[in-house]
């Protein structure tokens, strides 16, 4: 009963980047993100073998709460018109792979509000596991759990290849705990959110108050009683990052209460008419992506 999420939007900037842009419709339309992301999506189930699926979206990039925690959240992506920043050519794709996802039957959800790693976080906590996250972004490793069976396939190395991140891989990696990545993350910041940190603190910091501590707010604490197993510069830092320390773990944590609809998450079957998924191979050019998915859904 293999649960596999999708990281939609982390995918599909993956595969508009990873593929050629020579990637052409017959009526000459980019569809190098389209194809990318049934590629990675058809190779995915494949190898992970899900009896459930979803496409997770972006309800909101930019929730309202978290702006209102920390005006400056994702302020680093947004274009003169208030909007996130994409390129030119990926934009009309993006309708055109939802309405191809539509027709294969995959199950999407995309919640007002929350990002698509909320609606995630939610599903792996409330599903039964084992769930597999594919996703491009280090923050979502908050929430792997061997207990629940929630893992991380990372796609940072590209398209063909990723890495299968459980709290041993963290640990070897961050020198962490492996449950602490959040914590790790919180004192660290991570610039392409816009999130700047507790100013000052850089990884080996990070990794020494993970690597001490289970919250900020332990590791604030013991900075106002000189606890020596933080240097006295971390101590500094920390009370002087306080008002950011206050808001850090909710800003920083994934959401696990998403109110999700009932839906069904079942992988799909093929469906009686496939004259709709032939139309969208035939119109986009995308015989060999199409014919991937059809191959790893058992059609």
């Amino acid at each position: 009963m293999t649960l596999l999420l999708l990281d939609s939007a982390s995918l599909w900037y993956r595969a508009y980047y990873g593929m050629p842009d020579t990637l052409l419709s017959p009526s000459g339309e980019p569809v190098n993100a389209i194809r990318g992301y049934l590629d990675m999506s058809a190779r995915l189930i494949s190898q992970y073998q899900p009896s459930r699926l979803v496409a997770c979206l972006e309800g909101d990039w930019r929730p309202s709460w978290r702006v209102e925690l920390f005006p400056g959240y994702k302020a680093n992506r947004v274009d003169e018109s208030g909007e996130e920043e994409e390129p030119d050519t990926l934009g009309p794709q993006i309708p055109i792979l939802l309405d191809i996802l539509e027709a294969l039957g995959i199950p999407m959800l995309g919640v007002d509000d929350y990002e698509a790693d909320d609606i995630m976080a939610t599903f792996s906590v409330k599903e039964r596991g084992p769930t597999y996250v594919a996703t491009g972004d280090r923050d979502l490793f908050q929430l792997v759990d061997d207990k629940r069976r929630v893992k991380i396939v990372y796609l940072a190395k590209g398209i063909s290849n990723h890495d299968l991140v459980d709290r041993a891989w963290i640990k070897a990696k961050y020198g962490i705990p492996g449950e602490r990545y959040a914590l790790f993350a919180m004192s660290r910041g991570d610039a392409s959110d816009g999130l700047p940190g507790v100013r000052g603190i850089g990884e080996k910091g990070a990794a020494l108050i993970a690597n001490n501590f289970e919250t900020i707010e332990e590791a604030l604490a013991a900075a106002h009683t000189n606890d020596e197993r933080l240097t006295s510069a971390l101590r500094k830092k920390l009370i002087e990052g306080s008002d950011y320390v206050a808001i850090a773990p909710k800003l920083v944590h994934c959401a696990l209460d998403v109110p999700i609809p009932p839906m069904s998450i079942d992988l799909p079957k093929r469906p009686a008419d496939m004259s709709k998924i032939w139309q969208y191979k035939e119109d986009y050019g995308l015989g060999a992506s199409i014919d991937r998915m059809i191959a790893a859904l058992n059609w």
